[in-house]
């Protein structure tokens, strides 16, 4: 009976060991899991990945930008300056064509005619004039003898007057018969580019206000570009001194970039007071013949000595409501914004005018992905390259 006491004594204390243990165990869990959670909520994120580019710092001459059209320079309504019927065209619609190309023929005959009659009464009055003036000097030498009455003098000289007139009349109606017969011969005023024949052969045609047009020719090259430049650069480029030449590239509107250069070659002599704008002509080289007038043409204007400028990528530019501002990533990697003054393109490049300073990196791409005071892992590209691939 006593031996069975002191088992069933063991037997409980043995269980109340383990018991203990199981307890001081459940606690020692209970209390390790919370600490790990905590641990594991305080941990910083992991730094997002960003694009990153170091503000560039370049001289550069600055542009403006204008919308404009193209025009000839020489452009000319072909039309008839004596009546006749059309017995010839001598081009190709759309052909290029020198000064002096024969471009259409009238009906020669009628003014030849006129010419041949013109001459023929030169001839005669001609001859009237030599029979005066020998009659005339005559008449001087019998009046020196008192052989003629001076009358008779007298309208012997004023004969010879009037027939050395009618030499100079019909010298001046056979000369009017030439320029008759030369408008016969219709030919290109400039050197240029033909447009179609309106009116072809067999057409009868009148000379007059009421003429009809026959073609358009217009020159070639070099060719205008026309455009409206605010007051602003007029006043900083155009109206300073008239003998600087201020370049000008101009690009279609096909094209990226600008493909060729001019220079200003005309300022208009009054400014628009409805719109703040002035007229102003370029000239721009043309030798392929490529440029047509009536084209778009995308302008640009610079001006001013060349000067150092901040560029950066254009799309590294965000809005702030009416500011602007850039993502710049500091020596620790942390993000700091900044409100930036922008300027006009270079060259796909943004001048930032104020808040930069070269060799400063900023964000280019992954500004979604980054707040101010965020530390972010920077990928540095090249800021001109960025440019290129956002263009």
């Amino acid at each position: 009976m006593n031996t069975n006491r002191k088992r069933l004594t063991v037997a409980l204390g043995a269980f109340a060991v383990v018991g203990a243990i199981a307890g001081f165990g459940h606690l020692r869990g209970s209390d390790t899991g919370p600490v790990n959670t905590a641990s594991a909520a305080d941990a910083p994120p992991p730094a997002v990945g960003v694009d990153v580019a170091t503000v560039l710092s370049q001289s550069i001459t600055d542009w403006q930008s204008y919308s404009g059209r193209l025009e000839a320079v020489d452009h000319v309504d072909v039309r008839p300056l004596v009546s006749g019927t059309i017995v010839a065209v001598h081009f190709r619609d759309g052909a290029l064509v020198k000064k002096g190309d024969p471009l259409f023929t009238i009906d020669q005959r009628p003014y030849q005619a006129e010419v041949d009659r013109a001459a023929a009464q030169l001839a005669a009055a001609k001859a009237r004039a030599t029979y005066t003036s020998t009659d005339a000097a005559r008449a001087e030498r019998l009046l020196a003898d008192n052989a003629i009455a001076k009358r008779d003098y007298d309208e012997k000289q004023n004969a010879s007057r009037e027939a050395t007139a009618a030499v100079k009349a019909a010298e001046a109606a056979l000369e009017a018969a030439q320029v008759n017969l030369g408008y016969t011969a219709i030919t290109a005023p400039v050197t240029g580019r033909v447009s179609r024949a309106e009116l072809t052969v067999g057409n009868v045609v009148s000379a007059g206000a009421n003429a009809p047009l026959l073609t358009t020719l217009v020159s070639v090259s070099p060719i205008y570009a026309s455009f409206d430049v605010d007051e602003q650069t007029y006043l900083q480029y155009l109206g300073r001194d008239r003998n600087t030449s201020v370049p000008v590239v101009l690009g279609l509107a096909n094209e990226d970039g600008y493909s060729r250069k001019g220079v200003i070659a005309s300022v208009d002599n009054r400014l628009d007071t409805s719109s703040a704008t002035i007229r102003v002509r370029a000239t721009i080289d043309n030798a392929d013949g490529a440029l047509v007038p009536g084209l778009y043409a995308r302008v640009r204007v610079g001006g001013g000595d060349e000067h150092a400028a901040i560029l950066i990528d254009d799309a590294a530019v965000g809005t702030d409501q009416a500011k602007k501002y850039v993502l710049v990533v500091d020596g620790a990697n942390k993000v700091q914004y900044r409100e930036v003054k922008l300027g006009g393109l270079h060259d796909n490049l943004r001048v930032v005018s104020a808040g930069l300073k070269a060799g400063e990196r900023i964000v280019v791409n992954g500004m979604m992905k980054a707040r101010p005071n965020d530390t972010v892992q920077p990928h540095m590209v090249n800021m001109a390259d960025a440019a290129k691939s956002a263009t």
